[in-house]
């Protein structure tokens, strides 16, 4: 067994003898985390991950940032990885306040760190969950669908890092039901979240000027063409070993 993945015939054998049942056991991490998602909602916790909270306690927040500064960087990282392992709405805001906080690089060293803690959390749910099950059940589309995807995992996951035409939970999803490495999930997320994360943290570090002239935050500025173009740039060079191997697949 590789250290930085998982092999796919051993759960599938043991899928197999169970009748490729899901068993209850397995399903508690992803319980927990669908619970998680539903107390945000029940309980209106979205207001806080909002801009109108971050206007209201921004003085309160630098002045923590100031005199606990350790302490604030490990209460966001832990807040943040939360928010992307339970899936709920606001990473966005999330990276725009870790940009305010704690400047650019700072705020964007620590957002990575925070999303590979989360996203890496969803990703071990999911397989733990339902993978043995779903390789059992799978028929031959499923199956060729995982050898394509696998075949050019890393550069599927830094597109889909890269450029945002998913949702991030969804992301962090698909690679784990399609048997992807752990390994090239790490490297994959790691790489392919730092260009958003630096885009939404330099908009976050400029939010104090905005929110002194009463001016309202457009966090889809990321989309603007000074944002995009460089990020979509990176997709099509991700790209590009996909490209070249279909190619020389033709050819031969």
């Amino acid at each position: 067994m590789e250290s930085w993945g998982v092999v796919v015939n051993q759960p599938t054998i043991q899928s197999e003898k169970t009748g490729g049942r899901l068993a209850p056991g397995r399903l508690v991490p992803i319980a927990v985390l669908v619970a998680g998602l539903v107390a945000f909602f029940v309980f209106d916790l979205g207001h806080y991950l909002s801009f109108d909270a971050l206007r209201e306690h921004r003085g309160q927040l630098l002045d923590w940032v100031q005199h606990s500064g350790v302490v604030v960087a490990l209460v966001y990282i832990g807040i943040y990885a939360v928010v992307i392992a339970f899936s709920v709405p606001g990473g966005a805001v999330m990276t725009i306040t870790g940009g305010f906080l704690f400047g650019p690089v700072m705020g964007t060293t620590l957002t990575v760190i925070a999303a590979m803690i989360g996203a890496t959390a969803l990703f071990l749910a999911a397989r733990f969950a339902f993978a043995d099950y779903l390789h059992a059940k799978a028929g031959p589309a499923l199956h060729r669908m995982e050898e394509g995807f696998n075949e050019n995992a890393l550069s599927y996951l830094l597109v889909l890092r890269l450029i945002p035409l998913f949702p991030f939970w969804l992301v962090n999803l698909v690679p784990a039901l399609l048997g992807v490495r752990l390994g090239v999930y790490l490297l994959g997320t790691f790489v392919g979240i730092i260009p958003g994360c630096l885009v939404y943290t330099l908009v976050g570090d400029g939010l104090g000027a905005v929110l002194d002239k009463g001016e309202a935050l457009d966090i889809w500025i990321i989309l603007e063409p000074r944002f995009i173009a460089p990020i979509i740039g990176l997709a099509v060079l991700a790209l590009l070993p996909v490209l070249y191997k279909t190619i020389k697949a033709r050819k031969t």
